[in-house]
């Protein structure tokens, strides 16, 4: 049965795209913790991301850290957290989320839903920032 990430992946449920390319995508949290909080995630359905090869983590990892510089510069952020968790959804995603604090790093602070609007802007501001960076995975 496929995870609710493949049915976003596959369009079959609507997600907030930034990012596409032939291992991954980045969309936007539908419980953000932070405006702009971004998730990537495999196209290949894989629980946990220790069982991964080698290529695929290290991609992931790569589209992690250009999304959270577009996210700096889209948002001016202090940094940019990142989380692994795991448990929400079993298919691997990491959660790149900008922040000022310590504490903004918490499941607690997930907004329990957002409007369209607020994710297609958040989105927008990463986008104008991964095309200034050259990118051309931009969904």
């Amino acid at each position: 049965m496929p995870t609710v990430f493949s049915l976003i992946i596959a369009g079959r449920i609507p997600g907030t795209f930034v990012w596409r390319d032939e291992r991954c995508v980045a969309f936007m949290s539908i419980n953000p913790m932070a405006h702009g909080h971004t998730l990537v995630v495999p196209i290949e359905e894989l629980d946990h991301w220790v069982d991964g090869d080698t290529e695929l983590v290290a991609h992931l990892f790569e589209v992690t850290r250009i999304i959270g510089v577009a996210q700096r510069a889209a948002f001016g952020c202090e940094r940019v957290g990142v989380i692994l968790a795991g448990y929400e959804v079993p298919h691997t995603h990491v959660h790149v989320i900008p922040t000022n604090d310590m504490r903004e790093l918490s499941f607690a602070n997930a907004a329990s839903s957002v409007d369209r609007a607020t994710l297609e802007s958040a989105a927008e501001a990463i986008r104008v920032e991964l095309r200034r960076m050259g990118c051309h995975q931009v969904v």
